[in-house]
């Protein structure tokens, strides 16, 4: 235990100056790179777009007929960053009692980035994320043997955790440093080696988040940020009947039912491979549909199966295919956003591609969703969010590594261009021009 008179103050800074090369005490400004994926904003007042013509798809006949304004990957999260900075930089300057605050009244009042993001997380993300990614680097650059070197910066957020012992928030995002470092030395385990050294590594910090977490209950202190912790420990832990993982879910869509990223997360785990089965991923679809019909519509139906349908033919094969379709209406009637319609286009155009392998019985469902991306596009869209796109591309992967952002998006730009481009192709092997804006779809002659 600390004494009172030695508190863990620059503690936490001084070891992740020894962790992270050329790490100082930076500003709330400076640049992050491990972002949470998804991020997208539409354009900043003031500014011109760019316009992505279709020179950049290998199949079309007249590229230069086809304008779509396409949002920058530094326009698309950039409400994200400051967000992330901010809690570095509190983290840095160890103010975490400033970081609990804002951690704590940003997740009462359900405080959300423009595309739904909770800012709460993104706080927290922030916060930790000097002491997460020093551990991928190190493991990226080959010192998974310095054992001390690799939980230096961990057990720098359990000292602080001690000192605030009391503070349910700042407890909950220590548990989260140990959730992604657990999830890091799965991804950097192999075959041979996720049964022994690194599975075993994964495993512990498993653990020791489900330790700090036990004491807390998200429904009783009301908090969405708390009940989402404690439901990402499942994946880890593998533990927890179907019936317990479902209604541990109910709980947390029903504390911020505005969030689909909760529903989404259910389906996943309703999916055989995790806790559920199709009859029960099926049940809670409908069971959320009617819980959240006042603010989704059909909507809450449509993101149970969401990613469910993206990972698993079986699922795409059993779903109320009417259901869904009605989920899609009501999600885009309600949140017309840019971000959502260009989340809900690209998830029908480019994840739920299907290839020769895809079993019969589940392309007629497949193809009923994968062409909603026509009337999307053609009524809704107004620009292009590349990495959106991108993340589509990779069936909304949360996991993955991204080396370059831009890179990235360049991906998801070239995957829409071409969608659209052959969306449209019979109008401008036609002679017109395809123009996408602020007010709509334009086809004119050119």
């Amino acid at each position: 235990m600390l004494k009172k008179n030695k508190p863990a103050r620059h503690l936490f800074r001084q070891v992740i100056a020894s962790l992270v090369p050329g790490e100082g005490i930076a500003s709330p400004a400076q640049e992050h790179k491990g972002r949470p994926q998804n991020a997208a904003r539409t354009q900043p007042p003031g500014q011109t777009p760019q316009h992505g013509r279709a020179d950049a798809c290998t199949d079309t006949h007249a590229p230069e007929q086809l304008i779509v304004p396409i949002c920058e990957p530094t326009q698309e999260d950039g409400d994200h960053g400051p967000l992330q900075d901010q809690g570095q930089f509190l983290a840095r300057q160890d103010r975490w009692d400033d970081l609990s605050r804002r951690i704590a009244e940003a997740d009462k009042s359900r405080h959300n980035t423009a595309h739904g993001m909770p800012v709460a997380e993104l706080l927290a993300h922030g916060a930790r994320s000097d002491v997460v990614n020093a551990v991928e680097h190190a493991l990226s650059i080959g010192h998974a043997g310095d054992r001390r070197k690799m939980i230096e910066g961990v057990m720098g957020l359990e000292t602080m955790c001690v000192e605030h012992r009391d503070d349910p928030y700042l407890r909950t995002l220590v548990a989260l440093a140990h959730i992604d470092v657990a999830w890091i030395w799965r991804g950097y385990s192999d075959v041979m080696s996720i049964t022994v050294a690194n599975g075993q590594r994964c495993a512990a910090h498993f653990d020791r988040a489900a330790a700090l977490l036990h004491p807390l209950d998200g429904v009783g202190l009301d908090s969405p940020f708390i009940a989402a912790a404690k439901s990402a420990l499942l994946a880890g832990q593998h533990s927890g009947t179907t019936m317990q993982v479902a209604d541990d879910f109910a709980a947390l869509i029903d504390l911020d039912p505005d969030n689909h990223r909760h529903m989404r997360s259910l389906g996943t785990h309703m999916l055989p491979r995790w806790f559920g089965s199709y009859a029960a991923l099926e049940l809670e679809a409908r069971r959320t549909a009617a819980r959240t019909e006042d603010i989704w519509g059909a909507g809450g139906y449509a993101w149970v199966y969401f990613d469910a349908i993206a990972l698993d033919p079986e699922a795409c094969s059993r779903v109320d295919i009417e259901f869904f379709m009605d989920g899609l209406r009501d999600i885009v009637s309600r949140r017309p956003d840019q971000e959502m319609v260009n989340l809900l286009a690209s998830y029908c155009a480019v994840a739920l591609r299907y290839g020769e392998t895809t079993p019969s019985e589940e392309i007629a469902p497949r193809t009923e969703i994968a062409d909603a991306a026509d009337w999307l596009i053609r009524d809704h869209l107004r620009e292009i969010h590349p990495l959106i796109w991108a993340h589509a591309a990779q069936r909304f992967d949360n996991n993955l590594r991204i080396v370059s952002t831009r890179r990235f998006a360049d991906h998801g730009r070239r995957d829409a261009l071409r969608f659209i481009a052959g969306l449209f192709r019979s109008e401008i092997e036609a002679g017109q021009r395809v123009e996408f804006s602020d007010k709509g779809l334009r086809v004119s002659p050119d």
